[in-house]
C-alpha cells in the first residue's frame, strides 16, 4: 500500500510532533502513481497540461481548488460570484440576518443563468418607483411586463426611468416599450444567441404559443459563458454555484430552511469544533429538511476537525465533506486561548488518511465495525482551512491529502471582499477580522459560534481584528494563484488532482530560513 509506505506516513504516523506547512518541503520529481513508479522520473509536461479539477463535496466539482472562507470580511455575493466564475466557489457567512443571507444567494444565482426560467416581472399598473427599487436590489437594467394571464405586454429598461420626476406616481404602462423582439419557447440557446447577435439586443424574451412569458436570455450571460470557461455551474440550471454557512444552534433551523428554499447548493456547518453531538444533530436535520423541500438530500460540509477520529465521527454521520483546521488562521487565537488545536500539516494528513481508508477501502457496518472490501467509489473531500499564507502552502495542503483549500486572509484584500480600502502608513489595506474577535461578536451569528451567549461572565474572544494589503480583483488574482499551483504540481511531477503520493522531508530552522528571502539589504516583488 503506497499510502502506508509514504514518507508522509513515516513522518506523521508515529510522531508526537505537530507539524505546520513550513516544517515540510516536497521533493521535486517525486510523484508516483503506484508501487512500481520510480521516484525522480523525468517531467515531460508543461503547466498547461496540469488539471486542477477537484471536489468540494461528494457531488460537487470545481475546476480551481480554491474556496472562500465564510467570514464577514471575506465572502459576500460579489466574492462568491467572481470566485465561481474563476472555477472556485464561495461560502456566504452567517454573521448576518437570514434575509440578508438569502438575498446574497439570490444575487449569485441570478448573475448567470443561460435561460432565466423565473425572471423578475411587473404588471402594467406597477409604478416606475417599483422598477427603480428592483434595479437597486437586483442590479438588472430591464424588466418584462406581463398582464394577469402572464402574457407579455412590454419591457421597461433603465433609460425609461432614470430621468423621471415623481416615479412613484407614474405607471409602468405609460413608459414601457411594446415593440419587442421575441422567440418561441422551443428555441435552443444557440438559436437565441444568434437572434441576440443579429438584432443587437440585450434581452431576448421567450414566449409560448399563447404569448405568455416563458423565460428570457441575457446577452451578458452569453458573454460570461465565453469569457469564463472554468466557471462553477450547476449541471442542470446552469447557474453559478454557491454555499452558505449555518450554526448548530436551534434558532438556525429557520435559516437552514430558508437557505435551501433560496437555492443554495450546499451548506457548511460552521463550528470551531465539529465533532459534537450538536453538529451531528444539525447534519441530520439538514438532510431531513432538504428531502422535504427538494425531495433529495443537500450536500453538507462538516467541521472543523483536526484528527482522524473526529473525521470518522462525521463521515459516519453522513457528512459530504470535511473541513480541517483549528486555531491556525492568521486572525485566530483559539490555540492560545484554549490550549487546543493542531499543526495544520499534521491535521490534514491524519484526517485525509483516516477518511481515505474509510471511504475508499472499507465499509462501516451498523455496529460501527470496519469491514474491509474493494474500493466503493464514495468520495468525502477534505477542505484545508487556515494557516495558508502563500501558494506553496496550498500546494503542500493538496499534496498531503486535501482536495481543496479554504482561503481567508489571502482573499480578504481583494476588491470583491466586503469593506472599503483605505491607506495605512502609505499602504492600501482592507480590514480583516476573525469571527471569534470582539468586533465580529457584536453580531449574533459569531457570538453563537463561540458559545459566548450561553455562558455567564465576560466574552472570551478567540480571534483578533487586523488589516491585509490590497490585492486587486479576483479575476486577476485567482488565476495567478492557480498558475502558481500548477507550477508546484509540475515540479512534483503531478498532472492532476487524482491521488498521488509525493516524497516529503522535514525542514530544519536553517532550511526554512534559506527557503525564504534572506541576506538582502532590501528587495521588491
Amino acid at each position: 500500500n503506497i499510502y502506508n509506505m509514504s514518507t508522509a506516513c513515516q513522518i506523521f504516523k508515529n510522531s508526537y510532533q505537530s507539524f505546520g506547512y513550513d516544517d515540510l518541503i516536497i521533493m521535486p520529481n517525486s510523484c508516483q502513481n503506484d508501487e512500481n513508479d520510480n521516484m525522480n522520473s523525468v517531467i515531460d509536461f508543461s503547466i498547461n497540461d496540469v488539471n486542477l479539477r477537484t471536489r468540494i463535496t461528494t457531488n460537487i466539482c470545481i475546476n480551481t481548488p480554491i474556496v472562500s472562507s465564510p467570514m464577514d470580511t471575506v465572502t459576500s455575493a460579489e466574492m462568491a460570484i467572481q470566485l465561481a466564475l474563476q472555477g472556485g466557489i464561495g461560502i456566504l457567512h452567517c454573521n448576518q440576518t437570514i434575509e440578508d443571507q438569502v438575498t446574497q444567494i439570490l444575487k449569485v444565482k441570478r448573475y448567470y443563468n443561460g435561460f432565466i426560467n423565473d425572471p423578475i416581472t411587473f404588471g402594467p399598473y406597477s409604478t416606475a418607483q417599483d422598477i427603480i427599487d428592483a434595479h437597486e436590489k437586483y442590479g438588472f437594467s430591464e424588466f418584462p411586463i406581463i398582464d394577469e394571464d402572464r402574457k407579455l405586454v412590454g419591457l421597461v429598461s433603465r433609460k425609461e426611468i432614470d430621468l423621471l420626476d415623481n416615479p412613484d406616481k407614474i405607471n409602468v404602462r405609460d413608459i414601457m416599450m411594446i415593440d419587442l423582439k421575441t422567440a418561441p419557447d422551443s428555441s435552443s440557446l444557440a438559436e437565441c444567441t444568434e437572434i441576440i447577435k443579429k438584432c443587437k439586443i440585450s434581452r431576448l424574451l421567450i414566449v409560448d404559443s399563447e404569448g405568455k412569458l416563458a423565460k428570457l436570455v441575457c446577452r451578458k450571460d452569453i458573454k460570461v459563458l465565453r469569457k469564463y470557461p472554468l466557471a462553477t455551474l450547476h449541471h442542470e440550471t446552469r447557474q453559478l454555484m454557491v454555499g452558505a454557512a449555518v450554526s448548530t444552534h436551534e434558532s438556525d433551523k429557520t435559516r437552514i430552511h430558508n437557505l435551501i428554499e433560496a437555492g443554495v447548493d450546499f451548506l457548511v456547518i460552521d463550528s470551531s469544533n465539529g465533532a459534537t453531538q450538536f453538529q451531528i444533530n444539525t447534519l441530520k436535520y439538514i438532510k431531513n429538511i432538504s428531502i422535504t423541500i427538494l425531495e433529495k438530500e443537500i450536500d453538507v460540509i462538516c467541521g472543523n476537525v483536526v484528527t482522524g477520529e473526529q473525521a470518522r465521527i462525521l463521515v459516519m454521520a453522513g457528512a459530504n465533506g470535511i473541513r480541517v483546521g483549528m486555531g491556525i488562521g492568521s486572525i485566530c487565537t483559539t490555540q492560545n486561548v484554549t490550549g487546543v488545536g493542531r499543526g495544520q500539516a499534521s491535521a490534514i494528513f491524519d484526517v485525509a488518511h483516516t477518511v481515505w481508508k474509510m471511504t475508499m477501502m472499507n465499509e462501516i457496518n451498523e455496529n460501527g465495525k470496519i469491514i474491509v472490501k474493494p474500493w466503493t467509489g464514495r468520495i468525502i473531500p477534505i477542505i484545508a482551512d487556515g494557516g495558508i499564507s502563500n501558494t506553496g502552502h496550498i500546494v503542500k495542503a493538496l499534496a498531503r491529502g486535501a482536495d481543496c483549500v479554504m482561503l481567508g486572509s489571502m482573499l480578504a484584500g481583494t476588491d470583491e471582499a466586503p469593506g472599503d480600502y483605505y491607506y495605512k502608513e502609505g499602504v492600501r489595506v482592507k480590514k480583516y477580522r476573525g469571527m471569534g474577535s470582539m468586533e465580529a461578536m457584536t453580531q449574533r451569528g459569531s457570538k453563537e459560534r463561540y458559545l459566548s451567549s450561553e455562558s455567564s461572565g465576560g466574552i472570551v474572544t478567540q480571534g483578533v481584528s487586523g488589516v491585509v494589503t490590497g490585492k486587486g480583483g479576483v479575476d486577476k488574482y485567482v488565476p495567478t494563484l492557480a498558475k502558481a499551483i500548477k507550477h508546484g504540481f509540475q515540479n512534483m511531477g503531478c498532472k492532476d488532482m487524482i491521488y498521488r503520493d509525493v516524497k516529503f522531508e522535514i525542514r530544519t530552522s536553517a532550511s526554512i530560513l534559506d527557503g525564504n528571502v534572506h541576506h538582502l539589504f532590501s528587495y521588491e516583488h
